[in-house]
């Protein structure tokens, strides 16, 4: 009987692989704000309108929408790599996971621009009344949220490109 051969696949060593997970965070998040302060200097957001009591303000940026599609989109993709992973589908499981670094690295770029068009429409009346504070503590939980969470996925995706993923571990 002949044995098949057993392939031994060789693990990078930890600095290198945290080089490259601080590299690609480093890349990913330049990449976004480079891309938020384009869409600022090309689509400026207008000034802020004067306030008048009892009318109503269009307070929220329509690009929200767009973020809103871009979550949807990465979610899907996610939803897509864990379901190919555990089928052994490893390039679709890479490609996917990939995408959705795009996805992410667009959410970032739209939702820095959508936060500076909220900040020049501020009405007085909100910083009076702690309104502005409130929506501003939200806002910064919801950055640290999902920060971390693009964190997590470039590590994830850079494990997967290590073959670290396979049928049998895919819960990491």
């Amino acid at each position: 009987m002949s044995q098949s051969p057993v392939i031994h696949l060789r693990k990078p060593p930890n600095s290198t692989v945290t080089v490259r997970f601080i590299v690609a965070c480093s890349v990913l998040f330049g990449v976004a704000f480079s891309l938020a302060a384009g869409m600022y200097r090309l689509w400026p957001p207008p000034a802020a309108p004067a306030h008048v009591p009892g009318s109503r303000d269009a307070g929220f940026p329509p690009v929200f929408w767009g973020t809103t599609l871009l979550l949807v989109a990465g979610s899907v993709l996610l939803q897509h790599a864990q379901n190919s992973v555990r089928l052994e589908r490893q390039r679709p499981f890479r490609r996917a996971l990939l995408l959705a670094l795009v996805a992410g690295t667009a959410f970032v770029a739209v939702q820095t621009y959508g936060i500076a068009w909220l900040v020049r429409h501020q009405q007085p009346e909100a910083v009076e009344t702690g309104a502005n504070a409130f929506v501003t503590c939200l806002t910064a939980l919801h950055a640290m949220h999902f920060t971390l969470a693009m964190m997590l996925l470039v590590w994830v995706t850079l494990q997967a490109c290590s073959d670290r993923y396979d049928h049998e571990y895919s819960w990491g």
